[in-house]
């Protein structure tokens, strides 16, 4: 029996999928469930698993896009699974079978030919040694000095060998441009992930007022609280105290406190939630992807630190699924994971606003009327300007700037061993 093997919806309103990766060769046997393919959508990459067992015929080719519904490859069910034989490590033990044996062959071939032909090849002429090769005069070391050259990896083409300022004119730093390095270029498709992406940047860039505030949070009272229990939370919960679980719990205030930052434009209403679907900007394999965190309003710190973790790891896996990804009421980005000092991130459409995280680093600040050193994250939001105002968006950040720097009281409810169920 021949089975016909179709494109599966991956999820609603998607139409069609790209062939990102073929997991098998034509003629392959493949078991039933095995994954045969990777398939890129607008919004996620997805395996293809076979539907039954038996000898596999391709029907696309990598990078096409085939239509929902549409066969890609069908499977003779009734073919027998191949039995495993060890010819193919035999032939390569034998010498003159083996790709070893063959290359030998080869090289014993040049050898012979090279000692029967007799002839030596001709030596290129040495350059007479001077006592002023190499030497450059006063004009040519300023130029060579100047372009951070070596003057003995300069030839001279002056008297005995002495480099004039021409020589020093015409030399070039072995790292500088022009040069004799490789100047290649490669060109490789763009997945469908990656240019729905890029489409719904440019849209975000073009369709809403984009502003950014930005603040500068002290990370001190995380620190301290990271560093007295995260051995303790990692031993009783399984995850790490990480910095995202005090960021989304912030966030969550702050959009209690701010609604409008919660919010987005249908037309010409506009929509308000009284939940935060808090959506976790991370790197995948096939870029970046936004994973959804549902109701975190409900979680806590451990319920959070899950959450993530789960979501990162499915998303570096390949295993994120379209639902996992849909929806979001507002999204947090930390590009200091890179090393990013500051940004502008760009906003998650439909959603009005994205939080920027940054790196940390020790700066001097005033604290109580004095200088002191403390690390230091500097925060962004980008925002809808069409229905955030400064007030709410500004606002906003300083909310998460007081609950960041005072978890204990504005996260915790006074009691921090509860707030982390230790």
């Amino acid at each position: 029996m021949i089975l016909e093997m179709k494109v599966p919806s991956p999820g609603e309103s998607i139409t069609e999928v790209e062939i990102a990766q073929w997991l098998v060769a034509d003629g392959d046997y493949v078991e039933k469930d095995q994954a045969i393919a990777e398939v890129d959508s607008d919004k996620a990459t997805l395996e293809l698993p076979a539907e039954e067992s038996g000898v596999i015929t391709l029907k696309a080719e990598e990078g096409d896009a085939v239509a929902v519904g549409e066969v890609v490859c069908l499977i003779d069910t009734d073919a027998k699974k191949p039995e495993s034989s060890g010819a193919g490590t035999e032939s390569v033990g034998k010498g003159d079978e083996g790709s070893g044996g063959k290359a030998e062959k080869e090289l014993d071939q040049q050898s012979k030919q090279a000692g029967d032909s007799g002839k030596k090849a001709p030596q290129p002429a040495q350059a007479k040694e001077t006592y002023a090769s190499g030497v450059a005069s006063p004009a040519a070391r300023k130029i060579l000095d100047e372009k951070g050259i070596d003057p003995a990896s300069v030839p001279g083409s002056g008297k005995d060998g002495r480099i004039t300022k021409e020589d020093a004119v015409r030399a070039v730093p072995s790292m500088g441009s022009p040069g004799g390095g490789s100047r290649g270029e490669s060109r490789s498709k763009l997945s469908m992930l990656r240019r729905k992406v890029a489409e719904r940047l440019v849209s975000a860039k073009n369709e809403t007022a984009m502003l950014t505030t930005f603040n500068e949070v002290d990370m001190s009272a995380v620190f301290e609280i990271r560093e007295a229990h995260k051995e303790a939370f990692k031993e009783k919960h399984g995850v790490g105290l990480g910095f995202m679980s005090f960021f989304t719990k912030a966030v969550i205030r702050a959009l209690q406190q701010y609604p409008a930052v919660n919010s987005m434009i249908d037309g010409k209403e506009m929509i308000t939630y009284d939940y935060c679907d808090i959506s976790i900007a991370v790197s995948g394999p096939k870029g970046l992807m936004v994973p959804v965190i549902r109701n975190a309003e409900n979680l806590s710190f451990r319920g959070v630190e899950s959450e993530v973790k789960r979501l990162a790891i499915r998303a570096r896996d390949g295993q994120i699924t379209v639902d996992e990804m849909t929806g979001g009421t507002f999204t947090i980005s930390n590009g200091g994971v890179f090393g990013s000092m500051l940004s502008t991130p760009i906003i998650n459409p439909p959603q009005s606003g994205i939080l920027g995280m940054h790196n940390i680093v020790e700066r001097a600040i005033v604290r109580d009327g004095a200088i002191a050193i403390a690390p230091v994250m500097y925060v962004a939001l980008s925002y809808d300007h069409r229905i955030i105002d400064g007030r709410e968006s500004v606002g906003f950040l300083v909310a998460v700037k007081e609950a960041i720097e005072n978890p204990v009281e504005h996260l915790m409810d006074g009691n921090l061993e509860k707030a982390l169920e230790l």
